[in-house]
Order: C-alpha cells, then sequence, then structure tokens
C-alpha cells in the first residue's frame, strides 16, 4: 500500500469513528438503555453495517483481497483509540447515555471491531492461499 493509501484510510476512519461517536451519543440511550431485544438488534446490525462500509472503502479503492487486513488496521485504528478515550470518560463524551451503559457499548464496539477485523483478515488468508 502507498503512503498517502495509508492517511487517505486513517483519515477515513477517524471521520468514520466521529460519525458514529456523535450517533451514539445522541441515540444510543434508545439503544443501550431500552429493551434487549432493541440492543440485540443493533449489537448484530451495527457490526454488519461497519463492515459493509469498509468493505465498500477497500473496493472502491481496488485493495487486492490479499492486502485487506492490512488495509483494515489504519480504517480501525483511529476508532479504536478514540473508542478507548470515550469508554475512559463516558460520562463527558456521552453524557446522555448512563455510565452503567458502557459495558453494553464497549461490547457493541468489540463485536463491530471483531467483525471488521476479522472479516478482512479472512480475506486476505483466502486470497493468499
Amino acid at each position: 500500500m502507498k503512503h498517502n493509501e495509508v492517511v487517505l484510510f486513517l483519515v477515513l476512519g477517524a471521520a468514520i469513528w466521529i460519525i458514529g461517536t456523535i450517533y451514539f451519543a445522541y441515540t444510543g440511550r434508545s439503544v443501550l438503555e431500552t429493551t434487549q431485544l432493541r440492543y440485540w438488534i443493533t449489537f448484530v446490525t451495527s457490526p454488519v453495517f461497519s463492515a459493509v462500509i469498509c468493505v465498500g472503502i477497500l473496493r472502491w479503492r481496488h485493495v487486492a483481497h490479499a492486502d485487506w487486513a492490512s488495509a483494515m488496521l489504519p480504517l480501525t485504528i483511529p476508532g479504536m483509540i478514540g473508542e478507548a478515550m470515550v469508554l475512559t470518560h463516558l460520562g463527558t463524551f456521552m453524557p446522555r447515555i448512563q455510565e452503567t451503559s458502557g459495558g453494553k457499548y464497549g461490547a457493541l464496539l468489540f463485536a463491530t471491531y471483531a467483525l471488521v477485523l476479522g472479516m478482512a483478515e479472512a480475506a486476505s488468508w483466502a486470497a493468499r492461499r
């Protein structure tokens, strides 16, 4: 991957994280602090939606499947670093969400990053076989 591609993926990853964090700051209460059904629907759909966005970016930039794992890292690292700050200061960054909802939010994030990175690793591995 070229240097400017890495920078582009870092910027896009940061933008996706900012948009997602703002979205959950405003709507998180209706997802995290209501029914279990609503939470589990979000728990399934949010990682899939994130994966679709990330795959779309990789396809848009014509990244070879063998390179998906290394290309996905700059897309996800800004969000992982940002979410570490958000989760340690949940009351500051997401004042509408109760502090006790941090675990549910963290689990949702973990599932999202696990799916996105795992899918990229699987695609890279399969392409190299």
